[in-house]
This record gives C-alpha cells, sequence and structure tokens, in this order.
C-alpha cells in the first residue's frame, strides 16, 4: 500500500484591519447573516475579482478621531485596565493582501448585499449583442403615410395657385390698353382712355362731375 501524503495546510496571515465603528457594524452583520465569518467574506471578493477591479472601489479609510472603542486588557502589565483605540476587524486569511484592498474588499461585499452594485456573468465566447435599434428623430411624429398625404395636398394647393396666377394675369392682358406714343394729344383721345365714347361731354349733377354722350347735348337737339 503506498502512502499517502498530506498536503500542507495552508499557511494563514492575521491582519488588524482597522475602520470606522458604522462599518465594522455592517460587515460583522452582514456575516452573522450568512452564517460566515469576516474572512471568508473578503475571501469570497478577492476570489471572484481581480485585485485591479477592487482598487477601483472607495476605501472606506480608518476611523476618524472622535470614533473609538474602549477595551478592557486581559494581560500584561495593564492587565484589567480600560483602553480606548481604533474600532477594528480580525481577519485571518492568506498573506499578502494590503489593508486598503480588504476594506475594499469587504466595502464591495455591503454595496453587493444593499442592491448598489451588482454582478454580471458573462460568456465570453458568446456573440455579443445585437446593436440597439434606431430611434426614429424627435420631428418623426406622423406615420409616412400621413406624411405623403401632406405632400400631396401642398402639390395641390400649390397647382391651383399657380392657375390662379395664370388667370389673373390673362385678365390684366385683356384689360391693359397700348400706351398711345405721343401721350394723350385731344380731348377723344383722352375720353377713349377713359372708356368713354369719343363725343361724350361732362356736365355737373349734384357737386359731382357727370359725363354725358354728344345726343343728350342741347346743341345736338
Amino acid at each position: 500500500m503506498r502512502d499517502t501524503v498530506e498536503p500542507p495546510a495552508p499557511v494563514k496571515h492575521s491582519y488588524t484591519v482597522p475602520c470606522p465603528s458604522v462599518f465594522r457594524d455592517r460587515v460583522e452583520a452582514l456575516a452573522a447573516r450568512r452564517r460566515v465569518n469576516v474572512a471568508d467574506i473578503a475571501r469570497s471578493i478577492l476570489l471572484v475579482l481581480p485585485v485591479e477591479a477592487i482598487a477601483t472601489f472607495p476605501d472606506p479609510g480608518e476611523p476618524p478621531m472622535h470614533d473609538r472603542e474602549t477595551v478592557v486588557l486581559k494581560s500584561g502589565p495593564a492587565e484589567g485596565r480600560p483602553w480606548r483605540r481604533k474600532p477594528r476587524l480580525q481577519i485571518r486569511m492568506a498573506p499578502g493582501f494590503d489593508i486598503e484592498t480588504i476594506r475594499r474588499a469587504l466595502g464591495l461585499a455591503l454595496a453587493l448585499d444593499d442592491g448598489g452594485l451588482a454582478l454580471r456573468i458573462d460568456d465570453p465566447a458568446a456573440a455579443p449583442p445585437p446593436p440597439p435599434p434606431v430611434a426614429e428623430p424627435a420631428g418623426e411624429t406622423f406615420p409616412k403615410v400621413e406624411r405623403r398625404r401632406g405632400v400631396n395636398e401642398q402639390s395641390k394647393a400649390l397647382a391651383a395657385a399657380t392657375e390662379e396666377i395664370e388667370r389673373l394675369k390673362a385678365i390684366i392682358n385683356v384689360l391693359s390698353f397700348e400706351v398711345l406714343p405721343s401721350g394723350v394729344q385731344t380731348r377723344e383721345q383722352a375720353l377713349h382712355i377713359l372708356g368713354f365714347p369719343p363725343r361724350s361731354q361732362s356736365r355737373p349733377s349734384d357737386g359731382e362731375g357727370k359725363v354725358s354722350d354728344a345726343g343728350d347735348h342741347p346743341s345736338s337737339r
């Protein structure tokens, strides 16, 4: 029988991660709700996401000056005395990580739990999704049939206006007269220009000028 060799136990490192007390309480509550320890949460994020992606997430940072917790020392010369210190998380996991990366990983876990971020799993061998449909311009409020109908109505109105203009031009040509080369020289020419018979004469009537035919004049009787 061959002897089986047990693989060496993984080496773990103890990290002290100072952080705001609110952040610490939220991380511990998440671990209790998922029934894991804080190290399992940090380890899960560090295994799923590359360190470069984690580095883009903001670091929750260290606690402010007024944020301190009081603990009672359990060993040493000051055993039993209270001591104020920064809030912290104690984590045991593989060595090689800096404190900022661990804090960012825990912050990412909280953001995923709150719904502020979401993980999406893509198949790198899958075809890219089709492009979104091209939206019609904002002015396209009527269907194409209505647009064609509007163009036809405009064409008919333009044709009717053109026909009316030609008719008016023809009327003007009929009404217009040939200008006398030397201008108006005689009374008969003036009467002709004004549209009266050449022998017409004018006489006053109620303060207004009136033109009458030459046959109505007393001298013609």
